[in-house]
């Protein structure tokens, strides 16, 4: 399924992409997260052991949780977004979560996030959710900008978040579906 941008083709994921995923997972957290995570943790993250991790949930992945890539023109993958049913706490909800978007750094801004965004959003309102909601870091003002510009609202929930025990809020953002 090509995505809303020109040259960029949104399809799911395979194993065979989990290197790949993994690679642009840490590097968008290196990157994203600098200065709102403490550095030593985010200089210690290792592609090929969140490889080794993401080949494992690939092959148990709960039912309802979609795995998408986006794809340049070439053929390789610059992006990655996960979503599925909302939990709230151990319980699914009839919301859906969006659980994870990252692009390759060096694509940012190239439409491949709007992409992913687009086609997690379509797929969850075909399935017939009534809103999608998704965690962000409370410093992360570029992507709760993202977000917003893709109609996602904060909804007034927050989350603490700690790293190496430093604390990192999440913030809640949801958006109605038309389902």
């Amino acid at each position: 399924m090509s995505g809303p941008q020109a040259g960029v083709r949104v399809r799911e994921m395979v194993l065979a992409d989990c290197d790949r995923v993994s690679l642009i997972r840490v590097r968008g957290w290196q990157s994203a997260y600098r200065g709102l995570m403490p550095q030593p943790h985010l200089d210690a993250m290792d592609p090929a052991a969140d490889a080794e991790r993401r080949r494992a949930l690939f092959a148990r992945a709960p039912e309802g949780v979609v795995n998408l890539v986006a794809e340049d023109e070439g053929g390789e993958v610059v992006g990655w977004a996960c979503h599925g049913p909302y939990r709230d706490g151990e319980q699914r909800t009839a919301d859906a979560e969006l659980y994870a978007v990252y692009v390759d750094p060096a694509r940012l801004g190239a439409g491949v996030g709007r992409a992913l965004l687009a086609e997690s959003v379509r797929r969850c309102e075909t399935a017939g959710h009534p809103r999608m909601l998704l965690w962000v870091l409370k410093g992360n003002t570029r992507a709760r900008r993202f977000y917003e510009r893709a109609g996602f609202c904060p909804d007034g929930a927050e989350e603490p978040y700690e790293v190496d025990g430093v604390p990192v809020p999440e913030v809640r953002y949801a958006r109605p579906l038309s389902g």
